[in-house]
């Protein structure tokens, strides 16, 4: 592998360092003579400053000494470093750099990367660890602030891979012992590395002693009487990632009080960032100790509200966020419990929004009156009136009805008001609160808008008005208008009108005619259940001319303009009926018409290779929605394979384009076509099948890799034993993916499944490959079947791989199935048993997992027969998971195990 740039961020400069991979080396000699300050360390202050100058030789020559230095003598060049960032007669500039590299030593993003990174770190000589370590925290006493804060930094990345190893065990206690300390600086740099500690390592890692005295000290420097702002600044940001260690200390009501009269204070302090980090604590808390917050809630109500009033911006956005979390609690605690339930249950919610609401809502609809003028255009805007309309939208879903009557006044006041600023806040707040309320409280209420706004989308001289105004269009659709609403409030009186308008919008500005395109997504989305009518085809035509204008625009790379009208084309045709398939396989030509353009385009800019990349993106995007509808009924499927072969060939030439995303949208179109030619589609495979093989081997951009591997399903399913004579390079390549270390992990359960497909597409054939797919299937059964201790994330993925697992051997079981060559599955069966038997003992499969489960029991017993019989009724836990499965809520889970039921019963009686 070749060298890898790491761009080092800081806040005021980057840096590009580069790092090669360094190969595994063996133990280092003790290197207790190597000093930093010896010669035969090199001179490395010289190089850091260099590895930083604006000239590009220098720089790059610079980097190729550090990193022939790394591979030549790592201890030495990380002792050098060490020593760099500790020596108080260097440049802060080198310092700075020399801890940043030595951070990046230790860490990276990817997985496989950072494990290497963590071992090489501990296959180190004790007596260098040692040295660095020292340098480390002999820095943290540094006068110049860079130095102590980077050295924080590292300390917690070392601790972050030593302290789970159950090394340096003294660390917490020096860092304590620092508390103390009589300069302020070493007291600030040693709770700063306090805090970066607790983000580093898991609260399991750190024993209860050490965590209260780390509290201790943490909320002794956020106290008032602390004199030092920077001091009590670290402490407080400290105790944000402190929090989810204090468990205990939690439950402890003194000391609750204790920690939360010292947020609470801190919230006050007169230095404006120290305000900032306790309204975070706040915001963590409530998240974090929601059961907790009872007594304290009526203070934090007139803390927040005072802030949201009168203090600066990035407090007041913190203020609101504490409502909003508390919001996400309560939202997630009623739906875990349905709504159903008697005021006395031991339902853990403390209804904290339903009782704040009538001080609450006021306090937020103020907020929306303090919109700023670029916000529209500005995509990564947040202030204070958008914070205040996320919030209030969170409330209507945790209170519902309740909110409605507190919110309307301020909207009839407000929405014919001249200043804009007003007529746009009662138009936020309205479409704010439309996702919670019933249907029966707003559907009156929005027949009396819909009128109004729709004058306003057209009239309204402020196009923040507009903008906010189709916003609330698309959000009236998406949540009133569809098959499960009963008084529909698009009639065939007001249809013609809302569409004109939409239309009539999307030549706005950009972004009023982005969200146009958006409540046009959610009016045909609507349609989508109805089936044969839909209330759009009339205008089918005039709506698809209108979108493809839109991409046509000048200024439609702003606001994601071209990609909205796209998105609302697709749902537009995805959604259409049957009166419109002709109008649609017109479509095919049109766009197959602007690929082929952008294929033909010459001489590019690097920028405009980029547009155009993400126009072919779209473009493949929108055909593969197209290839589905026309796909799904046969007349139009025979129509539309006219142009089989051009679009194919465009496809394939899509392929030359260097990009990530086309790629994926490329191959995800092809899979859809393979699916809608069916057996067809070999005629296609001699030259689709390297591109194939290319997405198979794609580990960098490992999205394109899981993709391809779908459509290696949809390809055996289109061609069933005609892949045949591909399956040797394709399984080649699926079993080097399972075993390289490099590919991320969320591709590996769809390979496991595209096993499955393989082997009900080949049947026995399959046989060759049974030697190396069943041992693979094994281990990874082995890793997944038990989770204890994983968290909710682990969790999901183990079922995602447990899920891929058994779809493999599904497929396997079934497509050998009638074959004389069943007996060769017969050695796998106690294995497989033995996998269903501890998933179901581990009682934390999901439903998917259960019901692929049952349907791997069924399949065993329906392929081996007999020879099934006798093992599945040693199994531990199979006639109970069976009954389990029977008396399952899920009709799918049911309907599986109804059919396993049969099956077994038949192999038993045999």
């Amino acid at each position: 592998m070749g060298p890898h740039y790491t761009t080092i961020h800081d806040e005021e400069t980057t840096w590009t360092v580069q790092y090669a991979i360094i190969p595994r080396f063996s133990q280092a000699p003790l290197l207790d003579n190597l000093d930093p300050k010896e010669k035969d360390t090199m001179e490395v202050t010289q190089v850091l400053l260099s590895a930083q100058a604006i000239d590009s030789t220098v720089r790059k020559h610079a980097e190729d000494t550090l990193k022939q230095f790394q591979e030549q003598n790592l201890p030495g060049y990380l002792l050098s470093l060490s020593g760099e960032l500790a020596s108080e007669e260097k440049p802060v500039e080198s310092r700075k750099l020399a801890g940043l590299i030595l951070k990046n030593a230790l860490d990276a993003k990817e997985q496989h990367r950072k494990y290497e990174l963590v071992q090489r770190w501990l296959s180190l000589d004790v007596a260098v660890k040692s040295q660095i370590k020292a340098c480390l925290l002999q820095t943290l006493s540094s006068p110049v602030p860079d130095a102590r804060s980077t050295a924080s930094q590292v300390i917690a990345k070392v601790a972050g891979i030593e302290l789970p190893q159950k090394q340096w065990p003294e660390l917490i206690g020096s860092l304590l012992s620092n508390i103390h300390q009589v300069p302020p600086h070493v007291k600030q740099a040693t709770l700063e590395t306090l805090g970066y500690l607790c983000e580093e390592v898991v609260p399991e890692v750190v024993e209860q002693d050490h965590v209260n005295k780390i509290l201790t000290a943490v909320v002794q420097g956020m106290n008032a009487n602390e004199g030092n702002n920077e001091v009590r600044l670290s402490a407080t940001r400290a105790l944000y990632n402190a929090l989810s260690f204090a468990q205990a200390n939690f439950s402890n009501d003194m000391e609750r009080d204790y920690i939360m009269r010292v947020v609470c204070e801190a919230t006050l302090s007169p230095e404006v960032k120290i305000r900032q980090a306790a309204f975070e604590c706040l915001v963590s808390i409530g998240s974090t100790y929601y059961e907790k917050l009872a007594p304290y809630i009526q203070d934090i109500f007139n803390i927040t509200s005072k802030a949201v009033k009168e203090d600066e911006e990035p407090v007041a956005l913190q203020a609101i966020e504490f409502w909003s979390s508390i919001c996400d609690e309560e939202i997630d605690i009623l739906e875990e419990y349905g709504g159903e339930f008697t005021a006395d249950s031991d339902v853990p919610c403390y209804y904290f929004i339903k009782q704040a609401l009538p001080a609450l809502v006021p306090m937020l609809l103020e907020t929306l009156l303090k919109q700023e003028e670029d916000q529209d255009q500005d995509e990564g805007a947040w202030n204070l009136a958008m914070a205040g309309g996320t919030c209030l939208g969170l409330v209507a879903r945790t209170v519902g009805d309740d909110i409605v009557p507190l919110v309307m006044p301020f909207i009839e006041e407000n929405i014919t008001k001249p200043d804009w600023r007003q007529r746009e806040a009662a138009t936020y707040a309205f479409g704010s609160i439309l996702e919670g309320p019933s249907p029966d409280k707003l559907t009156p209420i929005v027949n009396v808008a819909l009128n109004f706004m729709l004058t306003a989308l057209t009239n309204d001289p402020s196009s923040h008005v507009k903008d906010t105004t189709a916003w609330t269009l698309g959000r009236i659709f998406e949540f009133l208008h569809g098959s499960t609403v009963e008084t529909p409030i698009i009639t065939p009186a007001n249809c013609q009108q809302i569409i004109t308008v939409l239309l009539q919008s999307m030549k706005d500005v950009p972004n009023v005619a982005e969200k146009a395109c958006g409540a046009l997504y959610f009016l045909a989305q609507g349609y989508e259940d109805l089936g044969s009518s839909s209330a759009l085809t009339p205008y089918f035509q005039e709506i698809v001319q209108s979108l493809l204008n839109v991409t046509h625009r000048e200024d439609a790379g702003e606001s994601r303009l071209r990609t909205a009208a796209y998105e609302t084309l697709n749902e537009v045709v995805r959604c259409s009926t049957e009166e419109t398939a002709r109008l649609v396989l017109e479509l095919v030509q049109v766009i197959m018409a602007e690929l082929h353009k952008t294929l033909e385009a010459q001489n590019l800019s690097s920028d405009e290779r980029e547009k155009q990349n993400e126009l072919q993106g779209l473009l493949c995007g929108c055909l593969q929605v197209i290839i589905q509808k026309l796909g799904a009924s046969d007349t139009t499927k025979y129509a539309f394979m006219h142009y089989g072969d051009q679009i194919m060939n465009l496809f394939i030439r899509v392929f030359a384009c260097r990009s990530a995303t086309v790629h994926e949208e490329a191959m995800l179109a092809i899979g859809a076509f393979a699916y809608a030619t069916g057996p067809n589609f070999a005629k296609y495979m001699p030259d689709f099948y390297k591109y194939l093989e290319m997405g198979l081997q794609n580990f960098e951009e490992y999205q394109v890799c899981a993709v391809t591997v779908g459509v290696v399903g949809d390809i055996c399913r289109a061609l069933e034993d005609k892949i045949l004579p591909y399956c040797d390079g394709i399984m080649t390549q699926l079993l080097k993916d399972l075993s390289s270390n490099q590919l991320h992990r969320s591709v590996k359960p769809p390979i496991f499944s595209s096993f499955g497909d393989i082997a009900l597409a080949i049947g026995e054939n399959f046989e060759k490959y049974l030697m190396y797919a069943m041992p693979m299937l094994q281990s990874a059964a082995e890793l997944s079947a038990h989770t204890s201790g994983a968290d909710d994330e682990m969790i999901e993925y183990t079922n995602l791989l447990r899920n891929g697992i058994l779809e493999a051997y599904s497929g396997i079981f079934q497509g050998f199935k009638n074959s004389p060559k069943t007996q060769l599955l017969i050695p796998y069966a106690p294995h497989i048993l033995q996998f269903l038997d501890s998933i179901y003992m581990e009682k934390d499969m999901d439903d998917v997992v259960m019901k692929t489960a049952i349907g791997v029991l069924g399949d065993l017993a329906d392929t081996l027969g007999s020879n099934a019989g006798s093992l599945i009724q040693q199994s531990l836990s199979s006639k109970d998971f069976l009954n389990e499965c029977l008396s399952s809520d899920d009709h799918l889970i049911k309907e599986s195990a109804e059919w396993a039921r049969l099956a077994i019963s038949r192999a038993i009686s045999v």
